[in-house]
């Protein structure tokens, strides 16, 4: 629980005895599903690792194990007495198995006893909760100490004047009202289905004491200058107006750099032909922090660290992109939602906790979406380390339910600030989300200028797959399945969500009666292909259309979402090597398009066609029909958020007509036959050149191919002359888009 050498032997035992008689009328639950990690939970001895790894303090105590529990029941009532009758392990949700309840109660009690250790006496005593979801009152010895809102930060209150002689008692008030409040809440529903799971109400990061002297450092901030070769550093401190401080910089382990001055200063230190921090060489320098008094005596030490890395958007003379280190870097990485089957949203260990960024590490990617959650501090931790980038999402207010109330504003707002603050040393986050998918989006514009007022640093993207206002640094669409990019000419161009692949390789699901997927593969080899396919057409959006990022749904099932690319009790469901190759293709290839455009489609320079809804006379696809009560548009047609589609008139019934003229003067004979169909349609659609059928194409595509012609193209044609090009496209279904052109594949 906590460090021997540091406390009294008999004060040890009677902490571990307390905690053996609380075992004995504990056991773990079995959830659908549980991880392989779940058999290495130790109750004395849970996530016994440091919490906060960027402010490191040597003595501290753990407070994560076996408490007291009891569902609560209304705002007002009593205080409890005595002992709370039930057991849980701490930092598991109430709703994890995990926790031993796996239950959900929107009001919680909790309380277990702790010693303070001899050698902290004549400190201050700082008490941190990791998270609480979502509103808490904190009691050290049955007085209330504060109150705290907010389901996703860390915090903390000083109970030095709380404590007594022998054996403390902490009790923790909790309310969570998830769908039933406007406050940020992420994937969390009281009825969990699609792509909302199961609440997490309560504790669920760890809790921690730790000793501090009057006058102490109470948090950091870094800031990397790579252009300058400088490392901005900023100390908060606790009654230190007159301090000094030292701040040593390691490189593997050797001081390289020495910096004194005074604590209330900000301060510039400079460092020679510095490290980058990139994926491929995620550097971190360490640095010892030591605070003197006025009087030069030491009153605290800390250890932390940080990394030298730049992120920007850049103008390559024709896009905008996604610049890191002064570079462009496509980034691809892979939605991470964050819920584990036996703890939902904690991990059953610090070792999956990095597990899972292990896996995306080698499955090839060089970022990370962290998808509407915040995770503990030690996640970021291991993302800074491991190397990966990390595009931090906020917390959505009212995600995918219905007869929610409005969002909260205030405290969204309280939320994010919190959010930038708590990780804005981490190197790995290099991108702010703010919006996700026009959940609980308002005030777009205050929150982008919020955000870049507490952090200039990084980019910030006002909404993934939402209501693009055009006051982020990225224009950021969700297509479903295939990918597509969007098309900003004052923005970075990023494709935000895409894939959702669906492929379940093994019998246990969490719920066989009940699964979601966007598009579902029978088995390896076409799971396979389909991944590949998609990173192709990631290549050369990169290489031609300005693509600088791209996310894929998503690197683990969900409970009843099946689209991971491992299970949700972390399997991988597919070879990792021939993943890691494709994801390589998206990342790196150079792609050489030889195909000649003859008649382009929205992909490149959408065209003017005729078009009608009503259904037309029988020779409509030749040139004798009259078309004069037929209406002009631009295409493609089709109804916005269609995957893949590029709407340029809106078409929301179920037929359209579609005429347009060309001619193929400048195509050589022998060439004619290299033309192809440039298709992209949703659904079954018929094309036609001068009046006869050249293709007969049946169900959807989610982008556009190239489609070989009927023999009958050939003898359609009139090579010298004007063509008609007639097309009917029928939709039966969500989703509808037709758009079609001619290339010369060479």
């Amino acid at each position: 629980m906590f460090n021997i050498r540091q406390y009294p032997f008999i004060l040890f035992v009677s902490l571990i005895f307390s905690t053996s008689l609380y075992a004995q009328s504990w056991q773990f639950k079995q959830a659908p599903l549980m991880t392989r990690f779940a058999k290495d939970v130790d109750t004395g001895s849970v996530l016994p690792e440091y919490p906060r790894p960027q402010l490191q303090r040597t003595e501290w105590m753990n407070l994560n194990g076996i408490w007291q529990y009891k569902p609560g029941t209304w705002q007002n009532e009593p205080y409890p007495k005595n002992d709370l009758g039930k057991r849980i392990l701490v930092p598991f949700p109430v709703e994890a198995a995990l926790s031993g309840v796996m239950e959900h109660h929107d009001r919680l009690w909790y309380r277990r006893n702790f010693v303070i250790p001899a050698g902290w006496r004549g400190r201050r005593v700082i008490l941190h909760f990791g998270a609480v979801d979502y509103e808490c009152e904190v009691f050290i010895n049955d007085k209330s100490v504060g109150k705290h809102q907010g389901g996703y930060d860390a915090f903390s209150f000083d109970v030095s004047d709380f404590l007594t002689k022998g054996n403390q008692t902490i009790t923790v008030k909790v309310f969570d009202p998830t769908d039933g409040g406007g406050f940020p809440r992420g994937k969390q529903t009281l009825n969990p289905q699609g792509i909302m799971y199961t609440s997490t109400t309560g504790i669920w990061q760890t809790v921690w004491l730790e000793p501090v002297q009057r006058t102490h450092i109470e948090s950091v901030k870094m800031t990397p200058d790579i252009d300058h070769s400088v490392l901005n550093l900023s100390l908060q401190t606790a009654f230190g107006d007159q301090t000094q401080f030292t701040a040593e910089i390691k490189e593997n382990g050797h001081t390289i750099q020495t910096y004194r001055g005074d604590a209330s200063a900000p301060a510039q230190i400079k460092l020679k032909n510095p490290h980058l921090w990139s994926p491929d060489h995620p550097f971190l320098y360490d640095m010892d922090i030591t605070l003197r008094d006025d009087a030069g005596k030491t009153v605290d030490v800390v250890k932390t660290y940080f990394g030298m890395r730049k992120s920007s958007i850049g103008y390559d003379g024709k896009f905008y992109r996604l610049y890191l280190n002064n570079k462009p870097l496509f980034q691809y990485g892979p939605l991470d939602q964050g819920f584990w089957p036996d703890g939902i949203y904690t991990a059953p260990t610090d070792a999956a906790l990095r597990s899972d960024l292990e896996m995306i590490k080698k499955l090839g990617f060089n970022m990370v979406r962290k998808h509407i959650k915040v995770e503990p501090q030690r996640w970021y931790y291991w993302a800074d380390k491991l190397g990966l980038l990390v595009w931090q999402d906020m917390p959505s207010p009212n995600s995918y339910t219905f007869g929610t109330p409005p969002p909260e504003k205030e405290a969204f707002a309280n939320e994010l600030t919190r959010l930038v603050e708590n990780h804005y040393n981490s190197p790995s986050i290099v991108t702010w989300v703010i919006f996700n998918e026009n959940q609980g989006q308002h005030d777009t514009k205050k929150y982008v200028a919020l955000v870049r007022g507490l952090d200039q640093s990084r980019i910030v993207n006002e909404g993934s797959g939402s209501n693009n206002v055009g006051v982020g640094d990225l224009y950021d669409i969700h297509p479903y399945p295939a990918p597509m990019y969007p098309r900003s000419k004052s923005q970075a161009n990023v494709c935000g969500e895409f894939g959702g692949i669906g492929f379940q390789p093994f019998e246990k699901v969490w719920n066989s009666k009940d699964l979601t997927q966007y598009v579902t593969m029978k088995n390896t080899t076409d799971y396979l292909a389909l991944y590949d396919k998609f990173a192709g057409m990631l290549a050369k959006f990169r290489t031609y259309n300005g693509l600088s990022a791209a996310v894929y749904t998503e690197i683990t099932d969900v409970e009843i979402e099946l689209n991971g690319l491992m299970t949700y009790d972390r399997v991988l469901k597919a070879d990792a090597d021939k993943i890691r190759r494709s994801n390589e293709k998206a990342m790196y290839q150079k792609v050489v398009n030889k195909d000649v455009i003859i008649l382009s489609t929205a992909e490149t320079e959408p065209a003017k066609w005729t078009y009608t809804f009503k259904m037309p006379k029988a020779d409509w696809a030749t040139a004798s029909t009259d078309t004069s009560v037929w209406s002009q548009g631009e295409g493609g047609f089709g109804t916005f958020f269609t995957p893949g589609a590029h709407i340029g008139t809106e078409w929301n019934t179920s037929d359209i007509w579609l005429r347009r003229n060309f001619s193929l003067r400048n195509v050589s004979q022998g060439n004619l036959k290299n033309i192809k169909l440039r298709v992209h349609h949703d659904e079954d659609c018929e094309i036609y050149i001068n009046g006869k059928l050249v293709a007969k194409l049946n169900g959807w595509t989610s982008d556009y191919e190239d489609v070989s012609m009927m023999p009958s193209f050939q003898s359609a044609l009139n090579k010298k002359g004007n063509n008609l090009m007639a097309v009917h496209c029928k939709n039966t279904n969500s989703g509808q888009y037709i758009d079609v052109g001619l290339v010369l594949n060479r």
